[in-house]
């Protein structure tokens, strides 16, 4: 059988090219068995040309394969990504047949490059409609590409088995055809599959780290909640108390009053709580710089206020404690007060008169702030303290936050100090003060009784010093010690702090101080980079004078131009104040008070534990209410830990006021009270961290007497601006003048006609 000719140029070169194939019907062997050899006899010569016509060169062949192939893998995976979505589906809804997201589905990269993946999912018919006339369009054309000739390309890749997604026929690539463009193809599928897994742990990892800062959160909100739970809501009856704390300070309480029996109330205390025989100041013991400490934990050196009067020379500025314009300001004020610290802490707090508290320390005020005065009677303190108890606690979400009764209360008593300085701390006037700030205390735990709040609320009554008297044959010259015109400024009292005008000439003033005083034993000569005792804490603070001069206890130095010492003993005159401190604060005649009562203290009744420095109370404060304190020179925690019970064997004797005779190197005591002194260093060496100093804020008035100086603000009236230079409570300017004996007499008829008067009319404060 002749070969046909060809019609055309394409078809001839087409059967050119197909002329080896047997399957081509141009090349057809007619020796060979047809295919159609068994057909019955009756099918006609049309029916093999049917059969031809039907016939495929190679090229449609090939061409329908590669749409079978393209189809059937399009087609396993549309089933296998419908199965994946079900079970993922399956699996979010859950027991429940409820859709539940998967947050981790976001991971997942689908491996398909199928057209249903491009474009969503292929849910939608639209969607579906355009991949289907994509597919025939791309089918007619390579069925187009068959039937008018042959790629070479696609030839070859055919034969060689590399046909690859991206050609324009049968979706080969003619770049990717060699081994080595095979395995760069892998290598960049590699990298985007690491950089993807590099992502997607990277997304993993920091949501694992966030889970566990969140359950880190979580474990400290739980501890605290349990920490405060250790002291729930507690009903007295009538409305819940969260933790709650008074702390009272009687300015100038010395330890060995309540010895006197003067105080059954404070007495009673003692045997239903917890406290020490007695309680170290700091030094120097004077109001303000001990006030601070009690309320700070810290040191003056620490906190700042290293006096009733110091000078800065960083700021080139006086602090003097009773002028207002001076001392309440923010800059003179260091450290964190437990008022700040609690209100920064959420609770609420109020202050009455507590030295410092008006000084908007770090921006923050009390609550409540009550502010000083001086002349304020003692019945009326506890008509406040209770006041400020009955009020709607926090467990009232309807009532206005700022009615809400507040956790921690801080209360200040005068009354003391200001007569102990006025009459000496041995004085009768003395005796009866005493007596009424006990009855003022037991009106206030009458009103906690009467409320049902003794075992709900915690009681700390403390003393900020003790209190010496003076006499005018334990007095000394400043101007007999040293060069008073090489002196800029001279600070506290009666310790005396000296700064020269010219920083050369310290050592000859030291040296001077050394000369004059070294046959008197009465007087220490201290340089505070050199020789200051580690004990006084009193050297880190560029406050503190560079020289000082230490007056043993009950001893006072001052300016001629103030007190005329020789003048004073010729007249017969005697010096004003009548007592002091200031003094060596562990020497006996300093020692303070503390005792405590309530539930943070569950201690048995009339428990004793080891004598401690004020530092302490801060945290004791703290932990009295739940509150997590600022770092502090104290150590002590709660619960303390008591080793023993008081008993009248050990308990501390009434002191004797210091001798008088010159010749004596310090004071005298009865044998029964005199402890050694390096039994209480033993005490105090426990806690000699320094802490850094903070900024904070200022004083309001304290009652310290105002030692005589040059640099008291001329102009300022005492009255006006801040307590007394002797203050109490109802003191008149005529009050300051020097009285004889009659004189005094007087004094003392008026005022116990006074305290009588006081009596009758319903009121019990000696003012």
């Amino acid at each position: 059988m002749s070969k046909p000719q060809p019609l055309n140029l394409a078809a001839g070169s087409l059967q050119r090219r197909e002329s080896n194939y047997l399957l081509s019907p141009v090349n057809y062997d007619d020796d060979a068995m047809s295919l159609h050899s068994n057909r019955s006899e009756q099918e006609t010569d049309s029916e093999d040309d049917e059969v031809l016509a039907r016939a495929r060169n190679s090229q449609e062949l090939r061409a329908r394969d590669r749409l079978v192939l393209m189809e059937e893998e399009e087609m396993g995976r549309l089933v296998a990504d419908t199965r994946a979505k079900k079970k993922e589906e399956r699996l979010r809804r859950g027991s429940s047949n409820l859709a539940i997201p998967n947050p981790l589905s976001i991971l997942r990269r689908s491996r398909s490059n199928s057209p249903l993946d491009a474009v969503g999912g292929g849910d939608d018919a639209e969607k579906r409609k355009k991949r289907r006339a994509r597919r025939m369009e791309k089918k007619d054309q390579l069925l187009q590409d068959a039937q008018h000739g042959e790629d070479a390309g696609l030839m070859y890749e055919m034969e060689s088995g590399d046909i690859k997604e991206g050609s324009s026929t049968g979706d080969s690539s003619d770049r990717e055809g060699s081994d080595e463009l095979d395995r760069r193809h892998l290598s960049m599928h590699s990298k985007t599959d690491k950089k993807r897994r590099w992502k997607r742990w990277l997304f993993l990892y920091t949501l694992i780290a966030v889970g566990f800062a969140f359950l880190v959160l979580l474990a400290w909100k739980i501890s605290v909640d349990k920490k405060r739970e250790t002291q729930k809501f507690v009903s007295n009856g009538t409305a819940l108390f969260a933790p709650t704390t008074i702390i009272i300070s009687l300015d100038g309480f010395r330890a060995d009053f309540l010895q006197r029996g003067l105080t059954p109330r404070l007495n009673a205390f003692v045997k239903e709580g917890v406290s020490p025989l007695y309680m170290l100041p700091s030094f120097p013991s004077v109001t303000f710089p001990n006030h601070y400490t009690l309320a700070t934990g810290l040191y003056p050196e620490s906190h700042g206020v290293v006096g009733n009067t110091f000078w800065d020379p960083e700021l080139q500025a006086e602090f003097y404690y009773t002028d207002p314009s001076r001392s309440m300001q923010a800059k003179w004020w260091d450290g964190e007060p437990f008022w700040v610290t609690a209100e920064t802490q959420g609770i609420r707090t109020a202050v009455h008169m507590w030295p410092g508290s008006e000084a908007h320390i770090k921006d923050m005020e009390p609550s409540f702030l009550d502010p000083y005065k001086g002349k304020e009677k003692l019945p009326k303190k506890v008509d406040r303290l209770l006041e400020l108890l009955d009020m709607p606690g926090m467990e009232n979400p309807g009532v206005d936050i700022s009615d809400m009764r507040p956790q921690l209360i801080a209360a200040y008593v005068p009354n003391v100090d200001a007569d102990g300085h006025r009459y000496g701390p041995n004085s009768t006037e003395i005796r009866s003060t005493i007596n009424d700030v006990d009855h003022m205390l037991d009106q206030l735990f009458h009103g906690l009784e009467k409320r049902n709040l003794t075992d709900i609320v915690n009681v700390i009554i403390v003393s900020d010093h003790g209190m010496a008297t003076t006499d005018v044959t334990r007095m000394i010259q400043l101007d007999d010690v040293v060069d008073l015109d090489k002196v800029a400024h001279v600070d506290g009292w009666p310790l005396v702090g000296i700064r020269p005008k010219n920083p050369k000439d310290l050592q000859v003033l030291y040296e001077q101080a050394l000369g004059k005083l070294k046959n008197n034993p009465n007087y220490e000569v201290r340089l505070k980079d050199k020789d200051m005792p580690e004990r006084y804490h009193f050297s880190k603070n560029d406050r503190i004078a560079p020289l000082w001069i230490i007056p043993k206890t009950g001893w006072a130095i001052v300016k001629k131009e103030e007190f005329d010492i020789q003048d004073a003993k010729t007249k017969g005159l005697e010096y004003d104040p009548r007592g002091l401190h200031g003094y060596d604060h562990e020497h006996p005649l300093m020692r303070a008070i503390f005792i405590a009562r309530g539930p943070a203290f569950p201690h048995q009744p009339n428990s004793k534990i080891e004598a401690f420095q004020n530092i302490e109370v801060y945290n004791m404060v703290c932990d009295s209410v739940g509150m997590e304190p600022k770092p502090n020179n104290g150590t002590l925690r709660l619960p303390l830990k008591p080793i023993g019970l008081h008993d009248a064997e050990h308990a501390i004797e009434e002191l004797e006021d210091p001798e008088t005779n010159t010749s004596s190197s310090t004071t005298v005591v009865s044998a029964a009270t005199a402890v050694s002194v390096s039994s209480v260093q033993q005490v105090t060496t426990t806690n000699t961290t320094n802490v850094a100093q903070n900024p904070a804020s200022t004083p309001p008035v304290g009652v310290d007497p105002v030692a005589p100086s040059l640099s008291k603000p001329l102009g300022v009236d005492p009255v006006e601006t801040g307590p007394p230079e002797r203050p109490h409570p109802d003191e008149d300017k005529e009050d300051t003048h020097h009285f004889k004996s009659i004189t005094e007499l007087w004094d003392w008829l008026k005022h116990k006609a006074g305290h009588v008067w006081d009596k009758v009319s319903g009121h019990t404060d000696p003012s």
